[in-house]
């Protein structure tokens, strides 16, 4: 499970999430709740539908909309059963489904949406409403794989570090989370050569050692400032040398981590 942080100027304690028809199996609204438990915050989930692309000749709006109605109607009864007095709330909206979900999310606590397809974080990066979501979106967005299910007692939560200076907002986020599961955080960088370099094994191996010296110097300095910041928080840091997607996955692997956290997409 994966997201993407932003910082919002303002803030409200509720967690939005998107659904379609696979709600059940999809696994993003049973992670929301999840979260939503664990802060004492309220649930809105979120239908969108672009009623544009279903003008064919063969749509029939009556039944359409019925069934929509429907789907909203299922998924707030399943809130209202399974997620507590939190004031719960389920919507139908019209629109493209990325601007909708962002719209309807701003100045939320966070947008949570599902991820079908693909069962790795590469899904990120080949468009879909997802990786349109995470690019819209001013807020943590979350994006959570099929089939999700609660993590393992003590699963940490890791957080990606890049080299742009600026993973403060998705540290932040990556800690909430540690915090309020009572679990370690880990703090991953993945550095490579520049593709300048060729892949020329002498010279990798020339400067090879300086680059990793000058990686675990700064992210050693990096992650001892967190420490200091969360003193009570269990941190731990892991540098590696690879593809920074696939390093990642392996890492994520490698510890179980229950969420993988990510900076967000930057304005160029």
């Amino acid at each position: 499970m994966s997201s993407t942080t932003r910082s919002p100027e303002i803030v409200h304690p509720v967690i939005q999430v998107g659904i379609d028809g696979a709600w059940r199996e999809a696994g993003a609204l049973a992670w929301a709740l999840h979260e939503s438990l664990l802060r004492g915050e309220p649930l809105h989930a979120v239908h969108v539908v672009e009623r544009k692309t279903q003008r064919t000749r063969y749509y029939e709006p009556v039944v359409t909309s019925q069934a929509e109605s429907e789907l909203v109607e299922d998924v707030r009864a399943w809130m209202k059963l399974n997620g507590e007095d939190l004031d719960h709330e389920a919507a139908l909206i019209d629109g493209p489904a990325a601007t909708g979900l962002t719209s309807a999310a701003r100045g939320s606590r966070m947008l949570v949406v599902g991820r079908r397809g693909m069962g790795s974080f590469k899904r990120l990066l080949l468009g879909s409403t997802s990786e349109a979501v995470t690019s819209l979106g001013q807020g943590p967005v979350v994006v959570v794989p099929a089939g999700w299910t609660a993590a393992a007692d003590r699963a940490p939560v890791m957080v990606a570090l890049d080299d742009s200076g600026e993973n403060e907002a998705a540290v932040e986020f990556a800690v909430e989370l540690a915090v309020e599961r009572n679990v370690p955080l880990w703090l991953v960088h993945v550095w490579d050569f520049p593709a300048v370099y060729g892949g020329n094994p002498d010279v990798e191996m020339a400067v090879g050692e300086d680059w990793r010296a000058t990686a675990d110097q700064h992210y050693a300095a990096v992650a001892q400032q967190w420490r200091h910041k969360y003193p009570e928080l269990e941190i731990e840091l892991d540098l590696r040398r690879g593809h920074a997607v696939e390093s990642l996955l392996e890492a994520a692997e490698a510890i179980h981590a229950q969420v993988l956290d990510r900076p967000g997409p930057r304005e160029c």
